[in-house]
């Protein structure tokens, strides 16, 4: 009898079977990191318009009235939107104010929030 070297086609199939798999595992890995980048872009910008929200009260030495406002905040090529809520504090002369940064398109999903203290001018 003469003995062939070689693969079987079963032996074939099953090692294109596990290929596949870990090829497709690899495709979602790379589309989460994708998506992650993504994802960290937004609330950089997110966190950077808020900063400067913070930034112009302290620059124009802002001693802002209590209650809430709604601004648009674009940074880049992203349009978002800039909630800013003051509240009073113990002391009459500091305010509290929270700034929060959200899409127009997710009202609900908050990218990022900064809190600043504002002294009042003398």
């Amino acid at each position: 009898m003469k003995s062939t070297r070689g693969f079987t086609l079963i032996e074939v199939l099953v090692a294109l079977a596990i290929v596949a798999v870990a090829l497709l595992a690899s495709l979602r890995a790379v589309g989460v990191m994708a998506q992650s980048g993504s994802e960290l872009r937004l609330r950089l910008l997110a966190q950077l318009s808020a900063r400067n929200e913070i930034a112009l009260l302290r620059a124009t030495k802002a001693f802002p009235a209590i209650g809430v406002t709604t601004a648009a905040c674009p940074q880049g090529d992203v349009a978002m939107v800039c909630r800013e809520e003051t509240k009073s504090t113990p002391n009459e002369f500091f305010r509290r104010v929270e700034v929060r940064v959200y899409l127009p398109s997710q009202p609900e999903q908050r990218l990022a929030e900064l809190v600043g203290i504002m002294p009042r001018e003398q």
